[in-house]
């Protein structure tokens, strides 16, 4: 059920992921703006991640991927801990708009440790980002994000990343990373009400906001052809905080969080989406 909740949401995601920046003019989303060609990627990636946010157990997940530009621009940077994002607004080396994320959903029957708990369906959440280059090689971005269904609040990552080409085709970046949460979001994913408490044997805990985590990410990506490429990434946070305090980790978890992946993307040329 999990796969299926993700497999919705980054359905959400592609339709927002139209993610060709443009600078903001009257001309945006007007018939001019979606005249082609644009540049399609499709793709596949095997993700291999905690069963729950602060599981000590692990479980595969295939993740499917798209994204589209127009045809001729720049492919841009982007990290797995990305949300979906266009840029509306772009100058120099500053780029600002709306983004999406998806949260997988937990369920009782995804961890024996989870029972008593209740399911939490897949989460979207919508908001905005920001990002800035401060040399062709260094990137720092922001996100703040407001979830519209799974939870309630309020989430954001900061992170940097220096991404360099060893070769016109391999790539490598990573950099460190600062994910925090509201109280109602630490809540719903780490919290256990009083019910819980009785059906799960967990003691009663309400978390507050704050950081929820801080890591590191590397990824390599290779461009085997102009439209075949390949990356592989890992990911590392530690829960802090209210999140590491939760009796779901400190009784039943781990603190210490690795996702892994593994993918192929296919990029290719189409007309105008409006003739």
């Amino acid at each position: 059920m999990a796969g299926r909740g993700l497999s919705a949401g980054m359905m959400v995601a592609a339709m927002l992921a139209v993610a060709s920046p443009v600078r903001a003019d009257s001309r945006w989303f007007s018939p001019e703006w979606f005249a082609g060609p644009w540049t399609v990627t499709l793709g596949a990636e095997g993700r291999v991640l905690p069963t729950y946010e602060g599981s000590s157990n692990y479980r595969f997940l295939p993740v499917p991927l798209f994204d589209i530009r127009r045809a001729g621009t720049p492919r841009h940077f982007q990290s797995p801990r990305d949300g979906a994002s266009i840029g509306i607004v772009e100058f120099d080396n500053f780029r600002l708009g709306p983004t999406l994320k998806v949260r997988l959903p937990r369920r009782e029957g995804d961890d024996a440790k989870l029972r008593g708990l209740g399911d939490i369906n897949f989460a979207v959440e919508l908001g905005g980002f920001a990002e800035y280059w401060f040399t062709p090689w260094l990137r720092a971005r922001g996100e703040l994000r407001q979830g519209v269904s799974g939870h309630h609040g309020l989430t954001g990552d900061l992170a940097a990343d220096v991404v360099m080409p060893v070769t016109p085709q391999l790539t490598f970046s990573g950099g460190p990373r600062l994910s925090f949460d509201s109280g109602k979001t630490m809540q719903t994913y780490f919290g256990v009400d009083p019910a819980q408490s009785v059906l799960s044997g967990l003691p009663v805990y309400n978390p507050s906001g704050g950081v929820r985590s801080y890591g590191a990410g590397v990824m390599a990506r290779y461009e085997i052809t102009p439209q075949w490429a390949t990356h592989l990434f890992v990911e590392y946070e530690r829960l802090i905080g209210s999140a590491a305090d939760s009796p779901l980790v400190a009784l039943r978890g781990s603190r210490d969080q690795v996702t892994t992946g593994l993918g192929v993307t296919y990029s290719f040329d189409v007309g105008p989406l409006f003739r």
